[in-house]
């Protein structure tokens, strides 16, 4: 089922794209827009990884400078019948962890040294199994490209607010002015809403697989909670707040959860941790 609603969800992002290009510049606008949708796929297919790990300045780790997170990671792949994916740390005392990579076999997962400062042993393998699970289920893909044709959206809506404004368009007589001021306005929020109900469905399907992977769910609510804790004192140290917000999805816990804490959860990347905690709870009471 939250395939069905990723992929239904992903559809209506490009079907919104191709909305703006035909109230802006009717037909051939459409067919732009859509050729635009399909590069922005290709290229954040192609690149996530690399996109997001640079941002973050991640370290590679090897079995030899760090054994106990890299043989952690070894047992989860053998249990899931997974490749083994490049391990990495960010330095950083806020303790959160990501997956990312556009398919198996080019994966990344990455933790913060907070992560392993602060968890225990098991909790950490809940999280790495959660991360895990985002690599099998291809789901770093899967909102990257919802978080860029979102960002796209917003950038075209907002250099139309500014060609409006100085009245920099030459076709007027074949625009919509009711259709270009809906753009403007709904449509950055449009996508905003779309890609957040994304990525929420992807953490909930990642933490119940993650709980099976692992078979500790218990210890994944556990870290949860403890990461919860600590994200609310603000964003990763070194990091713009547009930096951090623009990869939030990816995380375990978002990064802003302190600074977003007063926004809805149709405004969230990740549903509330309580109803996370809660679900796993639930999976343990069944094993």
């Amino acid at each position: 089922m939250n395939n069905i609603k990723t992929a239904a969800l992903l559809a209506l992002l490009s079907g919104l794209l191709m909305v703006i290009g035909q109230a802006v510049a009717g037909h051939s606008g459409m067919i732009l827009m859509f050729i635009i949708s399909l590069g922005i796929n290709f290229y954040t297919y192609w690149n996530s990884a690399s996109m997001v790990l640079r941002a973050y300045n991640a370290k590679e780790i090897t079995e030899q400078n760090n054994p106990n997170i890299f043989q952690i990671v070894k047992k989860l792949v053998h249990n899931a019948g997974l490749p083994m994916p490049k391990v990495y740390i960010i330095e950083s005392e806020v303790p959160n962890a990501f997956a990312t990579g556009r398919d198996p076999e080019h994966a990344a997962v990455a933790v913060t040294t907070g992560i392993m400062n602060l968890l225990t042993d098991d909790e950490i393998e809940g999280v790495l199994a959660h991360e895990l699970s985002h690599v099998k289920h291809r789901d770093t893909l899967i909102s990257t490209i919802a978080a860029s044709m979102a960002g796209f959206i917003a950038m075209v809506a907002n250099m139309l607010q500014w060609a409006a404004i100085f009245g920099g368009r030459d076709d007027e007589e074949h625009s919509n002015p009711i259709a270009l001021i809906g753009t403007i306005i709904l449509a950055p929020l449009a996508a905003s809403l779309i890609q957040m109900a994304i990525s929420r469905s992807r953490e909930y399907l990642a933490d119940e697989e993650g709980a099976m992977m692992s078979g500790k769910p218990l210890s994944l609510a556990s870290a949860l909670a403890k990461i919860e804790h600590y994200a609310k004192f603000g964003v990763l140290p070194g990091q713009s707040e547009s930096r951090v917000s623009s990869t939030a999805h990816m995380f375990i816990i978002n990064p802003l959860s302190g600074i977003s804490s007063t926004m809805t959860q149709l405004f969230s990347t990740h549903p509330s941790t309580e109803s996370r905690i809660q679900r796993l709870r639930e999976i343990a009471s069944r094993l």
